[in-house]
């Protein structure tokens, strides 16, 4: 297991001297949320930053994954929109178009996965519709993934259509293919109710390609700093060990920029003892 860190934690620094202070503090994986300023694919010279990227990456031995929930980058008004939920096609469209970019940034920098999620259904609308709406978007994705050897991880949120696993297991079984993967959220599955957590860890560790961790109280999605929620994480690494995960853990605290490189250095202090006694 490799520990790793979410850049939507460093919303207020360069991303290349967030890489470099990460690498510093001991971290060797890391979360790239495409964002304004971090390989925004529709920015002049994104080429050249592409290229740096890759570079940088490679001096600082980081491994990545490429993460698409960037709030305002495709529409500055509604956070997170357009998804694979909107309503209209046109939006789906745009939608789709963005994953196809992400793919495409994470062959060049032969990351682990592209993580996504579902978007939030803002219709009422036939269960059945919904769904065919989603699974959709997912297989024109999935199809272009595949075509540039790309893994997809797919990460149920809360408040968002596929929000629980159980919801997650449903969609699986409605589109009938074993190449969606899963991204697992430790403190969604807290936040929700979804415990014990190390049994979610060993039910799902054969579709397991990415991790977020974080802590968190029961009911209320807020991202915490490790000591500050109700999770005890002993157990939670304990069970990635005994699953034989390799991939990354990703530290994702977005809403600590405002500290990031103290938040990154409490962060691993807390965790790093932990991995290395489990």
């Amino acid at each position: 297991m490799l520990l790793g860190y979410n850049t939507n934690g460093f919303a207020h620094h360069d991303p290349f001297e967030a890489l470099e202070l990460l690498a510093e503090i001991g971290y060797e994986s890391v979360a790239l949320t495409l964002d304004h300023g971090l390989l925004d694919p529709y920015a002049q010279g994104f080429e050249d930053q592409l290229i740096r990227m890759s570079r940088t990456l490679d001096r600082l031995g980081l491994r990545t994954v490429v993460e698409t929930g960037a709030r305002f980058l495709l529409d500055p008004r509604h956070k997170h929109e357009p998804t694979l939920m909107s309503p209209g096609e046109n939006a789906r469209r745009r939608r789709i178009e963005f994953l196809e970019h992400t793919i495409d940034v994470a062959a060049a920098l032969e990351s682990d996965c592209v993580s996504l999620w579902s978007g939030i259904l803002h219709e009422r609308i036939d269960e059945q519709v919904a769904f065919d709406r989603l699974i959709a978007g997912l297989r024109e994705t999935l199809d272009y993934a595949a075509e540039k050897g790309v893994t997809i991880g797919f990460e149920p949120e809360p408040g968002m259509f596929i929000d629980t696993m159980d919801r997650y297991a449903e969609l699986l079984d409605r589109l009938g293919r074993d190449d969606l993967r899963l991204t697992l959220d430790v403190g969604h599955l807290h936040c929700q109710g979804e415990v014990p957590l190390a049994d979610h860890i060993r039910r799902w560790g054969p579709r397991l390609v990415n991790v977020h961790l974080e802590d968190m109280r029961a009911g209320v999605h807020e991202h915490l700093m490790f000591g500050e929620g109700e999770i005890d994480f002993r157990p939670v690494l304990a069970a990635f060990r005994e699953i034989g995960y390799a991939g990354g853990l990703h530290v994702e605290l977005s809403r600590h920029s405002h500290q990031a490189p103290d938040a990154a250095a409490r962060a691993y202090a807390f965790l790093r003892p932990l991995l290395a006694s489990t």
